[in-house]
């Protein structure tokens, strides 16, 4: 959660606003994004040894296919995806594969294997990766194959294999894709500085994705505090009536696929369902990115922006980094403090706290480092029954009675009162005036259900 007592706006079902919204979110006044909002990306120095984890995607972990001692070159797949709901790994340097060991994940902490890759002088693509390929005669299934060569997931933080989400059930119709650049995380700009840089590329991306789905329309949904973004993508698609952009309120969550999808389309859907039971797809807009570079120039996933901010770092910056680049060395590119308290992989709301920085990677889901010197600390205290969770979940749930549920370990009851329609977006805990560990509670009771399921 954000550090120190930053005043809160509650969104609830009696506000309005002009702005396409959802009901409930939170806003925190300080999102800190004006530490790396006006700085374009910087490309980060390239690693002298990558670690790429084999499983940096929802689905099954990629077989390995180096070992020690081999040569690989820049672009060329090291791992192979198992399974229909997996995705390709590919060299993010060129150099000499030094072992395959387990390699602690950033986000689980579980152990995967991982390629670790010692760079040499030489950068060169295994597959010529700079030279644009003829791509509009391509068919729908021709640009799924080239995003799943490419190992494209979705870069919001899913990490949900692309291709797999482009091939929806057959009794399933999609007639518009959504797409995300609100970044409602607090601190993160990585979105924003593609969308202000590269905005045709993200453009034209989108396009290969209808062509791939076979959809007629698309919606680009910009938070209000994104008006020079909206304004040139205005610009830009202002004869083009296929696509639409709208502004929508400076909320979070409101980039998560729900509230997106409520918030445009005026749909809904359960929290167990996909948004495909309403004819609708959400993308990133990082996502629709990769898929230009993927289709274009056959260039597969091997780097993104990462925003590394926070008062622990004396330059923080919008980087553009190698996948499995070492954390150290981002936090030394940006400066960072001698006391540092907290370090955590993606924002402040959904993010990860890292219990050790030597073995953290980057990986395709990192979008951002927050590097904390201050971090407050506090007491859990019971319920005061205040009813500021229930306001403020877009969901429609009852935190204060679920955590409370999950804390007595009662988890079929946990089950029944809708703990497995909680999305963990943290809205409930940032706001609990007792700062009880809701979110904690919930999950760690989700993940007992699925035990039992399991057996």
């Amino acid at each position: 959660m954000l550090s120190g007592e930053a005043p809160i706006k509650i969104m609830t079902t009696h506000q309005t606003s002009r702005l396409k919204t959802f009901v409930g979110g939170i806003h925190p006044e300080d999102d800190g994004k004006h530490l790396t909002r006006e700085k374009s990306e910087v490309t980060a120095v390239v690693p002298k040894t990558a670690y790429l984890l084999m499983g940096q995607h929802i689905g099954a972990p990629c077989k390995p296919l180096v070992k020690k001692g081999d040569i690989v070159k820049k672009g060329q797949m090291v791992g192979e995806s198992q399974g229909f709901v997996s995705a390709h790994v590919h060299a993010s340097i060129s150099g000499k594969v030094m072992d395959v060991v387990p390699w602690p994940h950033p986000i689980t902490g579980a152990k995967s294997p991982a390629v670790i890759i010692e760079k040499t002088e030489e950068d060169s693509w295994f597959d010529d990766g700079e030279q644009p390929v003829a791509f509009e005669a391509l068919s729908s299934d021709d640009i799924r194959r080239r995003i799943q060569a490419a190992g494209i997931v979705g870069l919001g933080g899913a990490t949900f294999p692309t291709h797999v989400k482009f091939t929806p059930p057959k009794d399933k119709t999609i007639d518009t894709v959504v797409v995300n650049g609100a970044e409602c995380e607090p601190y993160l700009t990585c979105d924003y500085r593609l969308m202000m840089d590269k905005p045709h590329e993200i453009i034209q991306g989108l396009k290969l994705v209808l062509k791939c789905l076979g959809c007629k329309q698309a919606h680009i949904g910009i938070e209000a505090n994104k008006e020079d973004v909206y304004n040139l993508f205005k610009d830009i698609l202002l004869n083009d009536p296929q696509i639409k952009i709208d502004l929508v309120e400076v909320k979070y969550p409101q980039g998560a696929e729900h509230q997106l999808i409520k918030a445009l389309l005026n749909r809904e859907f359960k929290p167990t369902q996909l948004p495909l039971e309403v004819g609708a797809m959400v993308i990133n807009v990082g996502t629709a990115f990769a898929i230009y570079e993927a289709v274009k120039f056959k260039r597969p996933l091997i780097q993104r922006i990462v925003t590394v901010t926070g008062d622990g770092v004396d330059n923080p910056r919008n980087f553009l980094v190698r996948l499995g680049t070492p954390i150290k060395q981002l936090l030394d590119e940006a400066k960072v403090s001698p006391n540092i308290s907290k370090v955590i992989f993606g924002g402040p709301m959904m993010g990860i706290a890292q219990g050790k920085i030597d073995t953290a990677v980057t990986i395709k889901g990192t979008g951002g480092i927050l590097v904390q010197k201050g971090a407050q600390q506090w007491e859990s205290h019971a319920c005061i029954r205040c009813g500021r969770c229930i306001d403020s979940c877009p969901y429609g749930l009852n935190p204060s009675e679920l955590s409370i549920i999950c804390e007595a370990k009662e988890f079929s009851l946990a089950k029944e009162s809708g703990a497995m329609e909680c999305k963990e977006c943290g809205c409930c805990s940032y706001i609990c005036p007792a700062k009880r560990p809701i979110v904690h509670l919930i999950k760690f009771a989700k993940g007992e259900i699925v035990k039992q399921k399991a057996k």
